[in-house]
């Protein structure tokens, strides 16, 4: 595969996610051929290579981009609405005839997807994801948004970016323990829709097969990509699974979209008891264990399903014990707070069998602080 274009439609939204090697320099030209804005604002943060960055900025200047470079720090504390005012004093001159251009990983895009939908009462937004993680969910799907020290995205807007640019290149630069954070996230995505593709991240080699002395790089086979000829089929395939959940249900109406939300409920919740200082796909796998727990006791989830969870996330190298240190009953406080809980009511999503999953009104706190209690 060289590359793909995957479309993202619904009511009142359509671009296309492309997917492939090299996909960087023709960022803007692919930008060009749809929006016919004179300015760009690249947002991104501090972990992104200057030669990123560089490489960036030189194609949507050569497509007549007039471009500005604003920085956040790196981390989750930076969506924040004292950044985004910050930001916005900064573009304040950019008019209706300008575009906000995400470059980096979750953070960034839902930062600068909620500063593209504030800016001007709404501008166009790019994506270009740089860690799997933003590649095979974040970027997809419009939900923007910033935190508040009650919880994790309080504050956002649904504002579908213009086109998501995925270079796999950019991804030969992140260190393992990076690259693993996107793993939860198609762990949560074979769950809820894909046994197949569970069945094959399942039957991968052992990590200490195909973790040699380059393990930190990300290459076709290695690191569970097991059947798939090249890494950038099983990013395509996870940019797939979102778009035809975000397409059927793009606003959270239905509760069809409430299911990526698998294992986010707890998930978020030791976000914010740890003040962010444990990573989001981290989060996700110890979330996706609660889940999985609640889900034997409220939706029949045989139980070696369940283990058969747990140790493909070990095998991925992903944690499923809580670290020490981590107040329980401050986890169980932000899990109160969820987005997806309505005047007071416990909305969770369960999974009965591999492969399925649906937003539940059976959970009590109760099963939640036991699942807590048990990872």
């Amino acid at each position: 595969m060289n590359s793909a274009k995957i479309e993202i439609c619904g009511a009142g939204f359509r671009y296309f996610a492309h997917v492939g090697r090299g996909l960087l320099g023709q960022s803007g030209t692919l930008i060009r051929e749809l929006i016919g804005a004179e300015r760009a604002a690249i947002i991104t943060d501090s972990n992104i290579p200057p030669s990123l960055l560089e490489a960036v900025s030189a194609t949507l200047n050569s497509s007549r981009f007039q471009v500005k470079t604003i920085a956040v720090a790196a981390g989750e504390n930076a969506k924040s609405l004292r950044e985004v005012e910050r930001i916005c004093d900064e573009l304040s001159a950019f008019d209706r005839t300008s575009v906000i251009v995400g470059v980096g990983g979750g953070v960034v895009g839902d930062l600068s997807g909620f500063l593209a939908a504030i800016l001007r009462r709404g501008l166009p937004h790019v994506q270009i994801p740089t860690t799997l993680l933003a590649m095979v969910d974040s970027s997809i799907g419009g939900k923007t948004g910033v935190n508040l020290a009650a919880g994790k995205n309080l504050v956002g807007a649904i504002h579908h970016p213009s086109v998501v640019i995925a270079d796999t290149d950019v991804l030969k630069t992140l260190p393992a323990r990076e690259l693993r954070q996107g793993y939860a996230e198609i762990v949560k995505h074979a769950i809820i829709c894909d046994a197949e593709m569970f069945a094959c991240l399942s039957s991968r080699p052992e990590r200490s097969e195909v973790e040699g002395s380059r393990g930190s790089q990300f290459e076709p086979g290695a690191l569970g990509f097991l059947d798939f000829a090249r890494h950038d089929e099983l990013i395509a395939r996870n940019i797939r699974i979102k778009a035809a959940i975000v397409s059927a249900d793009a606003c959270d109406v239905t509760g069809a979209r409430a299911r990526l939300n698998f294992g986010h409920t707890v998930g978020h919740a030791i976000e914010c008891a740890s003040d962010f200082g444990i990573p989001h796909g981290d989060c996700v796998s110890l979330g996706i264990i609660a889940a999985c727990i609640i889900s034997v006791k409220r939706a029949g989830f045989p139980p070696h399903e369940r283990d058969k969870v747990i140790a493909l996330l070990e095998q991925l190298g992903l944690p499923t014990r809580l670290p020490a240190g981590i107040a329980r009953e401050k986890i169980l406080a932000a899990t109160a707070r969820d987005k997806k809980f309505e005047s007071g009511e416990v909305r969770f999503v369960v999974t009965p069998r591999i492969g399925q999953a649906y937003l539940s009104r059976e959970v009590t706190m109760d099963d939640i602080g036991e699942a807590i209690a048990a990872i």
